[in-house]
Parts: C-alpha cells; sequence; structure tokens
C-alpha cells in the first residue's frame, strides 16, 4: 500500500444518511483537536497496543529522515485507552488527508468511562504501508524521535504531549512512557 491513503479512505465507508460518528483517538488525535466534534468522551478499546511504529514522512519526519508516531498493533488483553469523538461525516474530508501516510479507518467496538459502549472508526497504519517501521529496541526508537522534524514540528514533541495527555486520561501505557524516560 503507498504512502497516501487519502481516496482509500474515501471509498472505504458510506456516510449517505448518517448524521454523526464516533471516531477513537490514541495518539495525537488525543491532544491536537483541529477539527469540530459534537461531543467528546474518554474512551478505550480493547485487543490492541499503542506502539511508536509507524513512519511519519509527513508530519514529524520527512522521507529522508522520518519520524516514529503511533499506531495500533494486536495485543490480547491489552486496553488502550484514548478519547472517542462524535463527529459529523464532513470532519473525515480534513482528517483523511491529516492521518493519510498509510492510516486506514477500520470500526472498532468503545468502551466509554462509564461503562456504555459504541461503535467507532479508528485510523490504523497496518504493516503492510509503505511506512510501517515496525518493532525495535526502545533505545531506537528513542534516537530515531529525539533528531527527526518535520513540517509539524520536532517528532520529540509528539511523544512528550501524547505522554502528557495519556497521564491526564489516567493511562499507564508502559511503552509511551519508557520512551518518554529515554528522552527526558
Amino acid at each position: 500500500m503507498s504512502f497516501d491513503t487519502t481516496e482509500h479512505n474515501r471509498r472505504r465507508y458510506c456516510f449517505d444518511g448518517v448524521e454523526s460518528v464516533w471516531l477513537f483517538g490514541y495518539g495525537s488525535l488525543i491532544y491536537k483537536v483541529d477539527f469540530p466534534f459534537l461531543e467528546q468522551r474518554p474512551a478505550s478499546i480493547e485487543g490492541w497496543a499503542r506502539r511508536f511504529w509507524q513512519g511519519s514522512h509527513d508530519h514529524r519526519g520527512t522521507p529522508a529522515s522520518p519520524g516514529r508516531v503511533v499506531t495500533l498493533i494486536e495485543s490480547p488483553k491489552t486496553c488502550c485507552k484514548g478519547m472517542a469523538y462524535r463527529v459529523s461525516p464532513e470532519v473525515f474530508a480534513h482528517l483523511d488527508v491529516r492521518e493519510k501516510n498509510g492510516y486506514l479507518r477500520f470500526v472498532t467496538p468503545m468502551i466509554f468511562s462509564d461503562g456504555t459502549r459504541e461503535d467507532g472508526l479508528v485510523y490504523i497504519a497496518t504493516e503492510d504501508n509503505a511506512a510501517f517501521l515496525g518493532p525495535a529496541e526502545d533505545a531506537e526508537i528513542a534516537s530515531q524521535i529525539a533528531t527527526a522534524e518535520g513540517p509539524s514540528g520536532r517528532n520529540i514533541d509528539y511523544l512528550l504531549k501524547l505522554a502528557t495527555a495519556l497521564r491526564a486520561l489516567g493511562d499507564d501505557d508502559p511503552h509511551v512512557f519508557a520512551l518518554e524516560r529515554y528522552l527526558r
């Protein structure tokens, strides 16, 4: 799959007759909310772990020196906390461009902090996309994050803002916080 998934995502779902859709954010969508929403609620999804395994050639790095951003990796018995937004379908015109670097929209069941459940859409960069970097030692990932910078800023800022946002949600993400310790 190519780097740019914008058109692919636009063909994946038909929003005809739909007034609002839930969106689950687990990375920069938690702290960089540059889109209108109708409602915002803490939520989690089960069976997924957040990992800095996706390359960023368009936001936190460049094609010559990609940064690393988070994606979700299947992980049974793992709970990934994040933020859910109820949005109008028109918001996806912006988000599909923002999340174009290998991310595809999938449907996921979400659990809100009050225990209620809803299905929502989530952007996941699967390992078959051209920007997927995969696992590496924490020290290697941290080193890449420390030096990468792109049009959206320094990669380290992405990591530190995400760690701060996760603490505010009451999340204890060992992967994110281990990388943060290398870079503080």
